[in-house]
């Protein structure tokens, strides 16, 4: 069985819905303390996806993943370099994100890891926003995206303004890794508020490596994994029974785990 690591620690608060979420997918998902990691660090062999959940680590003081991501890369660089030359899957959510980005392990041009080059702001409005959003999905070559074109989840940070360089910027254009943008209606956002929650550049809301093995993303797709999630689920439901169709038991986020559980099936992670 595929077995999914879910990283917790000091003010991770994101780690039982994403390790349900990988549970209704397939997986054997383990919630692991970062400190646990740290004084055990080879049981990150045992695993095929390490999953950096969403919260607020180490309450953000020092900047939104900045201390988590210090502490892995002074503690468990190493090993996790092993994990990821394996070809291993990882997914970082919301302040995973924040984490995956600030370890360098986004966008990860020619292969090489470590460099931190992209970075997650404070919203242009100043304040933390809690909202839904729909995306569009872009890039081809991630594995956890696989036939989403588009899908609407929940958004809840206060830094989730995508930066980077124009180099950079274009570089993972041309790369295929930008995967998600937030959008209204058919289109792309165009930067307007609050289709676009955070003001984020191109209105990226998701990259990931060159690979296509390492996502981040600021939505939270384990909270829409069922039906009853959806902001619009009565309408919907009422839609529905008045088509005289049956009323669907999950919703569009699950596919982002299944994906990766899937993924990991067929390449024996």
């Amino acid at each position: 069985m595929v077995k999914a690591l879910v990283l917790t620690g000091y003010g991770v608060n994101c780690d039982d819905e994403t390790a349900f979420a990988f549970r209704k997918s397939g997986a054997e998902a383990s919630i692991v303390h970062v400190n646990d990691l740290i004084a055990k660090p080879s049981m990150l062999k045992d695993f095929g996806i390490l999953v950096f959940p969403g919260g607020f680590s180490y309450g953000d003081d020092s900047g939104s993943g900045n201390a988590l991501a210090n502490k892995i890369r002074n503690k468990l660089w190493e090993p996790l370099m092993e994990f990821v030359d394996s070809k291993k899957l990882v997914i970082g959510i919301c302040n995973g994100f924040q984490v995956i980005s600030n370890l360098g392990l986004l966008p990860g041009f020619e292969g090489k890891y470590g460099e931190r080059t992209v970075a997650l702001a404070h919203n242009d409005s100043a304040r933390y926003e809690c909202r839904w959003v729909s995306l569009k999905g872009f890039s081809k070559k991630c594995v956890f995206t696989r036939g989403i074109d588009e899908i609407r989840l929940p958004v809840a940070h206060g830094e989730g303004k995508f930066t980077a360089s124009d180099e950079v910027f274009a570089k993972l254009v041309e790369n295929d890794q930008i995967v998600f943008r937030y959008a209204e209606g058919n289109d792309v956002a165009k930067g307007e508020f609050p289709f676009n929650p955070n003001g984020s550049m191109d209105d990226v809301a998701g990259i990931c490596d060159l690979s296509g093995r390492i996502l981040g993303l600021m939505p939270h797709p384990e909270r829409n994994i069922f039906f009853t999630q959806q902001a619009d689920w009565p309408l919907q439901k009422e839609i529905l029974k008045r088509s005289k169709k049956p009323l669907p038991k999950e919703s569009a986020g699950l596919k982002i785990f299944r994906n990766a559980v899937d993924f990991a099936k067929e390449n024996g992670l």
